[in-house]
């Protein structure tokens, strides 16, 4: 049975729950430093007209001139180039994907392949030949996508599942029966490759996602698959390769664990 724990305190999960509640209705609290930008951006448009620009519009963008050239960290840009390139080496007859991103981990792939990819939430103007997609709800049974493929990926998508944000029908045991379809469409010694996030004990942040001890998956896939290796980003955002799961648990509370199983 699944432990629901949390591990932070009742205040920190009100703080954490009122700071998403704000960004969902797009109010961003973690912008607010950008205030002290203001003199700066007044500095920079007056040299900007006396220079002989002329101003449109206004439209301050107040803080990127402090930013760094991008993000060369973090759960989705370390999962998607990692398991893409693992897919590359791989070079599997069928690849499906399911949930993963659009214009991160899929577009990846679709750089050197065909993918195949099913979500419950549509998906117009696909117009990139190597992407082919079908709208589906993976926690509903479907005899036909069975040993149907010998490559799968569900990158940060699986703690969602039955918690209703992306419109799926609300389900406790959501997770476990889309990681059992999954383990499904793989025929005999085919390969997932799955991430989701991971932390010290199993949580819900409802309706936002799940999080799970790393080993929790194993007892998921006992007698079904085996573990083929196991990388996890940590807390600081950085990727820590060929991690030994099953001789030391990850020091992290908001990880994310990419893990590649075969089925047995």
């Amino acid at each position: 049975m699944e432990h629901i724990i949390s591990k932070r305190s009742p205040l920190n999960n009100l703080v954490r729950g009122l700071g998403f509640s704000l960004i969902a209705i797009g109010i961003d609290p973690r912008k607010f430093g950008s205030i002290r930008y203001i003199p700066k951006y007044f500095a920079d448009r007056a040299a900007f007209k006396r220079a002989g620009g002329a101003v449109t519009n206004t439209y301050p963008v107040l803080d990127d001139f402090a930013q760094q050239a991008g993000s060369a960290r973090g759960h989705y840009f370390h999962q998607d180039l990692l398991v893409a390139t693992f897919i590359y080496q791989a070079n599997p007859a069928r690849h499906i994907d399911i949930g993963s991103r659009i214009d991160g981990f899929v577009a990846h792939v679709a750089t050197f392949r065909e993918i195949e990819v099913l979500d419950i939430r549509p998906l117009t103007n696909v117009r990139h030949t190597n992407i082919k997609f079908m709208q589906a709800d993976l926690m509903s049974e479907n005899k036909d996508a069975e040993a149907i493929s010998d490559s799968v990926s569900c990158l940060h998508a699986l703690e969602h599942f039955g918690l209703g944000r992306y419109g799926d029908p609300i389900d406790p045991q959501g997770h476990i029966k889309a990681f059992m379809n999954l383990c499904k469409m793989l025929k005999q010694q085919g390969t997932l490759y799955i991430s989701f996030p991971i932390g010290r004990e199993n949580s819900v942040l409802f309706n936002a996602n799940r999080s799970f001890h790393p080993r929790e998956i194993l007892q998921w896939a006992k007698g079904l698959m085996e573990l083929v290796r196991f990388d996890f980003v940590d807390d600081s955002g950085n990727l820590n390769q060929n991690w030994p799961l099953l001789e030391k648990l990850p020091e992290t509370i908001d990880g994310c664990g990419i893990y590649t199983l075969r089925k047995i």
